[in-house]
Order: structure tokens, then sequence, then C-alpha cells
């Protein structure tokens, strides 16, 4: 093959070309039919998982009302019996820069002592000290500023 045979067989290259039959009903068909058959498996798939979804769903729910009805039952064992302390303890100071104070580390002590009815934990202990002394110290404060 000489060069000018080889430009001829490049200038025939660039000519479009005809197939020899229709190829897009072939591609059509097959591209339907893949996108019947992945639907099918869709369908499939989702309708596996919707058991599993809903048995999740009831425990999940259950589990909540559960931990919810333990939280009332805790809350109301509690609060009758630290009522009457929360009553007896409760300073307001005359000066209302520090009245805000007082109410934050009372709701503080307060709920320390509800936690230390649950559990008796040194460190709750620790921070029920430190409340009572800041209170003491705003008490002290209250008596200098008159």
């Amino acid at each position: 093959m000489n060069e000018f045979e080889w430009r001829q067989q490049m200038r025939r290259l660039r000519e479009p070309v005809a197939p020899r039959r229709d190829l897009w009903n072939v591609i059509e068909a097959a591209l339907e039919d893949c996108g019947e058959k992945a639907a099918r498996a869709q369908i499939r798939q989702r309708a596996s998982t919707r058991p599993w979804l809903l048995a999740a769903a009831v425990t999940g729910a259950f589990l909540l009302a559960g931990n919810l009805g333990l939280q009332v039952h805790r809350d109301a064992s509690i609060a009758p019996a630290s009522a009457p302390a929360l009553a007896d303890t409760a300073w307001k100071p005359s000066d209302p820069r520090l009245s805000g104070a007082a109410i934050e580390l009372n709701a503080a002590r307060i709920e320390l002592q509800q936690a230390m009815h649950q559990s008796n934990s040194p460190s709750l202990q620790r921070l029920l000290a430190r409340t009572e002394r800041q209170q003491a110290q705003l008490r002290h404060f209250a008596q200098e500023a008159g």
C-alpha cells in the first residue's frame, strides 16, 4: 500500500456510514427491559424492608412510652418528699441585682438535692456543698449591700 491509497482510505473514513440495520430499536428495547427489571427489583426490595421498618417503629414507640412512664413515676415519687423542705429554705433578697442569682442558686440546690435522693454520689455532694457556699456568699453580699 502506497501513500496515495492510504490517503484515499483516510478520506473515506470521514464520510458517514449507514449501519446495515437500524440499531435504535434494539437499544430502546434493551433499555426498557432493563428499566422494568430494575423497577421490579426496587419494588421487591421495598416490600421486603417494610415489615422491619414497621417493627422498628413500633419497638421505638414502646420504648419511648415506657421511658416517659418511668420518668413520670420517678418525678412523682420525689416531688412530695422534697416540697416542704423547699418552701422552708427559699430566700429572696431585697436587692433586685441579687435576686436573680438567688433564684438560680436555689434552683440548682433543689435539683442537686433531688439527684442526691436518687443516687448518693460524692461528686453530687461536692456540687451541693459548693452551691450552698455560693448561697452563703450571696447572703453575705446582701447584708453588706444593706
